[in-house]
C-alpha cells in the first residue's frame, strides 16, 4: 500500500486569546495604583506616537538623514574642539548622542531566547544610543539570536557571541541548586569572556523589562568611586536575614544582601582587583560550609561583597524592582514615574502574587506582543558609518509603479524567530529519517494538532504570524496536550510584515532547520494517513534511493466533507474514490497539470511507478 494523503476542505477557525480583565474598570483601587494605571496608558500614548513618527514618507526620513549627515560632516571638519559641544550629550543624562552602550546579558535554551526578545523590546523601544549587545549563549541560543538579529536588521545594533562552552570548566566545580543550572553563573567569568578593550558593561537578567532610556543607568557609572566597580540593587526581599523558614540557612551577605538581576561592572577595574582569583577564594571557603549555591552567582558575589564592601556601589532601587513572592519592592514605586525596570525573579514568573502584579503584567505585555519591525528606526546624527538609505534597494523603488508592492515585497527582511519552542531530535540509526515540512498562519492553526495525530516523525512548522498572534499561539501550545507532549517539532516563527504571505521564504526557512536526510513537503491542509511516517521510512529503506535528485510524490486527495472516517488501506480509498466521497485532489480543476501523476496506473501499482516527469508515486 502506497503512503495516502488526504486533504480536508475545513472552514478555518481563527483563535484569539480572550482577556477577562476590563482595564477600564478601576473601582475601588488605590491611589498608588492609579498613578501604575496612568504609567501603563502613557506607555500605550508612546506606541501610538512611534507609530506616528514611522509613517512619515520614505522621501522625508532620507532627507532628514542627508541633512544630519552633512551637519555631522561639517562639525567634525571643525576639529576635536567641538567633541565637547553640549549638542553630543544627552542633556539629561550627559551621555554622548551617539555613544555606545555595552550590554551583557546570559542566555542559554530555546526557552530563554524566547522571552529575551521582550528585554530587547523594551531596550530598542526607549533607547536613543546606540547599543551593543554582549550574549554569552550556548549553541542553541546562538542560531535563534544570531538569525533573529541578522533579520530584525535594526540599525545601530550590534552583537557579539560568546559560547558559554569555553567558560563552563571555570565554574562547572561550583555546585548550584538554582533552577538554572551551570548558566546562572556564568556572570561570575564576565571579566574574563568580554574582551579586555571593553571597560564598562550593563549586565540584565533576561527577565527583566525597562521601563526608560537605559542611558540613565549607564550615566550612573560616573558616579562610581575609584575602588567600586560593581553596581547593584539591595535585595527586596528577607532571603539574605535567614527569617524566611526555620533552619534557612543563606549565604553571607551585606545586611539584606543584593539582587543581581541588573549589575553594573566596571570591568577594566575587575580585573585589576583580580576578580577571578578573588571569588573564587571566598566561595571555596564558604562551601565547606554551605555545601552549594541556592541562588547560583547571586550567592558567590553578595559573599564577595560582604568581605569586600568598599567594591560596591549601591543603585537606586527603581532599577531592580523585584516581584518575587517574598519581595518589599512596594516601597520603590511610591511614585510611579520611578520605575526603570521590572525584575520577574520568581521561578513562576508572570505568574508570582503581588498587590500590583496587574500593572507590572500589563506593562510586560505591551512589549510583548508590541511589533519588533517598528523598531527598525534610525538614530538620527549617528549615520556615519551607515551606507547611504537613498542609494538602497528600497529607496530605488517607485511607488508609482503598479507592481510596487510586489517588488517590495522582494525587499523585505523577514524577521525571523527560529525554535520559537523547545526542541530535541535524536537522529535514527539507519539514515533513512524523514522530516516534515509546512508553513501556516494562525487561521491553520488548529490542524496542527490532527497533523501531530497522524505523524509521529519530525516535523518543521513555519509560522507567519504578527507578534501579539506568536503569544497567542504560544498560550494554545501550553495549552495543547498533544503538542506539548511532542519535542521532535520545530516552530519556526516568521513575523508579518506587508500584505503578502511569502511562502516560498517560509518553506525555505522550514527546509534549512531539517536534521534528516529526506523531508516530505506538504501543505498545513493535507493530513497524512495513519502510519505515513513509518511507511515511508520503510519503504525508502527498502528502495535504497542513490545520492540522485529524486523526488517520490505521495497521491492526494481532498474532501468536501467536514467528517470522513479516515481510509485504513488503499482498497477502502479506491472504494471511497468509486462513490465519489473522494476526489483526486485539484485534478478536475487544473487536468492538464495533474496529468503527469497517472492516476489510472497507480490505481492498480503494487509497487512505486514513474511518472511521466521522471518523478517516482
Amino acid at each position: 500500500m502506497l503512503g495516502i494523503v488526504l486533504g480536508c476542505a475545513a472552514a478555518a477557525t481563527l483563535l484569539t486569546r480572550m482577556d477577562g480583565s476590563d482595564p477600564t474598570n478601576v473601582l475601588g483601587l488605590t491611589p498608588r495604583e492609579v498613578r501604575l494605571a496612568e504609567r501603563v496608558r502613557e506607555m500605550e500614548q508612546q506606541n501610538q506616537l512611534l507609530r506616528r513618527q514611522l509613517s512619515i514618507s520614505q522621501n522625508q526620513l532620507i532627507q532628514a538623514w542627508g541633512d544630519d549627515r552633512e551637519e555631522g560632516a561639517e562639525k567634525g571638519a571643525e576639529g576635536a574642539g567641538n567633541k565637547a559641544s553640549p549638542r553630543c550629550k544627552d542633556k539629561e543624562f550627559g551621555v554622548g548622542k551617539c555613544e555606545v552602550l555595552h550590554i551583557a546579558i546570559v542566555c542559554a535554551g530555546y526557552n530563554s531566547s524566547r522571552s529575551v526578545v521582550t528585554l530587547f523590546k523594551s531596550l530598542l523601544f526607549f533607547r536613543r544610543n546606540p547599543l551593543h549587545f554582549h550574549m554569552i549563549v550556548d549553541a542553541k541560543a546562538q542560531v535563534v539570536l544570531h538569525t533573529l538579529f541578522s533579520s530584525w536588521n535594526v540599525p545601530h545594533v550590534e552583537v557579539s557571541f560568546y559560547l558559554t562552552d569555553n567558560l563552563a570548566p571555570d565554574i562547572s566545580w561550583v555546585p548550584n541548586k538554582h533552577y538554572s543550572g551551570v548558566f546562572g553563573l556564568m556572570k561570575l567569568t564576565l571579566n574574563k569572556a568580554l574582551p579586555s578593550s571593553l571597560n564598562q558593561v550593563i549586565v540584565l537578567d533576561t527577565d527583566i523589562t525597562v521601563a526608560t532610556d537605559i542611558a540613565e543607568l549607564w550615566n550612573i557609572f560616573s558616579k562610581f568611586g575609584p575602588k567600586q566597580y560593581l553596581g547593584l540593587v539591595e535585595n527586596q526581599s528577607d532571603w539574605y536575614l535567614g527569617k524566611l523558614w526555620k533552619s534557612h540557612r543563606p549565604w553571607p551577605a551585606l545586611g539584606r544582601g543584593f539582587n543581581t538581576g541588573v549589575i553594573l561592572i566596571r570591568l577594566d577595574e575587575m580585573r585589576r582587583s583580580n576578580w577571578s582569583q578573588l571569588w573564587k577564594l571566598i566561595a571555596e571557603r564558604d562551601l565547606t560550609t554551605l555545601f552549594s549555591t541556592q541562588l547560583a552567582d547571586q550567592d558567590i558575589i553578595n559573599a564577595v561583597v560582604k568581605q569586600h564592601p568598599e567594591v560596591v556601589y549601591t543603585l537606586p532601587c527603581q532599577w531592580n524592582v523585584q516581584l518575587s513572592d517574598n519581595t518589599r519592592s512596594e516601597l520603590c514605586y511610591l511614585e510611579v514615574m520611578d520605575l526603570k525596570a521590572i525584575h520577574w525573579n520568581s521561578p513562576k514568573k508572570l505568574k508570582v502574587k503581588n498587590k500590583h502584579v496587574e500593572f507590572f503584567r500589563n506593562l510586560h505585555l505591551t512589549f510583548l506582543e508590541y511589533d519588533g519591525n517598528l523598531l527598525r528606526r534610525e538614530l538620527f546624527g549617528c549615520n556615519h558609518s551607515r551606507p547611504n538609505a537613498a542609494t538602497s534597494p528600497l529607496a530605488q523603488l517607485s511607488e508609482e509603479d503598479e507592481c510596487y508592492e510586489f517588488r517590495r515585497a522582494c525587499q523585505t527582511h523577514y524577521r525571523t524567530h527560529l525554535f520559537f519552542l523547545d526542541h530535541e531530535y535524536d537522529p535514527t540509526a539507519d539514515g533513512y529519517d524523514v522530516t516534515l515540512v509546512a508553513t501556516l498562519s494562525m487561521d491553520r492553526l488548529q490542524m496542527v494538532e490532527q497533523l501531530l495525530t497522524h505523524w509521529d516523525g519530525p516535523v518543521s512548522l513555519t509560522l507567519y504570524m504578527s507578534d501579539a498572534e506568536a503569544q497567542q499561539f504560544l498560550a494554545y501550545t501550553q495549552s495543547s496536550e498533544i503538542i506539548a507532549s511532542r519535542k521532535n517539532v520545530a516552530y519556526h516563527v516568521v513575523y508579518k510584515e506587508g500584505n503578502f504571505f511569502p511562502v516560498n521564504f517560509l518553506r525555505n526557512v522550514g527546509v534549512q532547520q531539517v536534521n534528516t536526510p529526506y523531508i516530505f513537503l506538504t501543505d498545513i491542509d493535507f493530513l497524512p494517513m495513519l502510519g505515513l511516517y513509518s511507511y515511508l521510512r520503510r519503504t525508502l529503506q527498502s528502495l535504497h534511493p542513490d545520492n540522485s535528485r529524486t523526488a517520490w510524490v505521495v497521491p492526494a486527495f481532498e474532501t468536501q466533507r467536514y467528517r470522513l472516517a479516515f481510509p485504513r488501506s488503499k482498497a477502502e480509498l479506491l472504494n471511497r474514490l468509486d462513490m465519489g466521497e473522494l476526489f483526486t485532489f485539484r485534478y478536475h480543476v487544473w487536468t492538464k497539470g495533474h496529468a503527469p501523476t497517472n492516476f489510472a496506473k497507480w490505481r492498480t501499482a503494487t509497487t512505486p511507478i514513474q511518472g511521466a516527469m521522471g518523478a517516482r508515486l
